[in-house]
């Protein structure tokens, strides 16, 4: 499994969140309106705010899923959540997709969790029940140059996940 390198995670250490913050919306966005019943799903827990903190890189991400809304912060940022995961960004984004199987790296330690637990099961069985697909999804907004995204964003996906990449459910 492909971990950022620090070549390319220490620089961004310069980099302000407001920067990334277009670019990191339109793909959550992007992936909203590719599975609008997403946070429908998740019922009460609707209203809790989630962070995702890639170990990998400088930056946090907190949804608020009834707003619908995404913030990027620097990941020793204080911000208070009701929910959070931490591991390696390609193994969050694999996990997003279904690609990885939750359970195993939570109990082999590759992911931590905390906070509401009920919350971030409600949210994984959500995203499990949406089978999201992001070269898909980011092909989608890319007009004629859907095929060429997809592409790229599929080779990346297998070589950052490796043989991992097949899927477990």
């Amino acid at each position: 499994m492909m971990k950022i390198p620090p070549a390319v995670a220490v620089p961004a250490r310069l980099v302000p969140p407001f920067l990334i913050a277009p670019f990191v919306s339109r793909i959550f966005f992007q992936v909203m309106r590719a599975h609008p019943g997403l946070f429908e799903r998740l019922g009460d827990y609707a209203t809790k705010r989630f962070r995702f903190r890639p170990s990998d890189i400088p930056f946090a991400f907190v949804i608020e899923p009834d707003k619908p809304r995404i913030t990027i912060v620097r990941d020793d940022e204080a911000t208070e959540v009701d929910a959070g995961i931490e591991g390696p960004l390609v193994m969050l984004l694999a996990l997003l997709e279904g690609k990885l199987d939750g359970d195993a790296l939570f109990f082999s330690r590759d992911i931590t969790v905390t906070g509401d637990m009920e919350a971030m099961l409600a949210l994984r069985n959500a995203l499990d029940d949406c089978n999201i697909d992001l070269p898909s999804d980011l092909g989608t907004s890319a007009g004629p140059f859907a095929p060429m995204v997809r592409g790229i964003a599929n080779y990346v996906r297998s070589k950052a996940l490796g043989k991992e990449a097949t899927g477990w459910n």
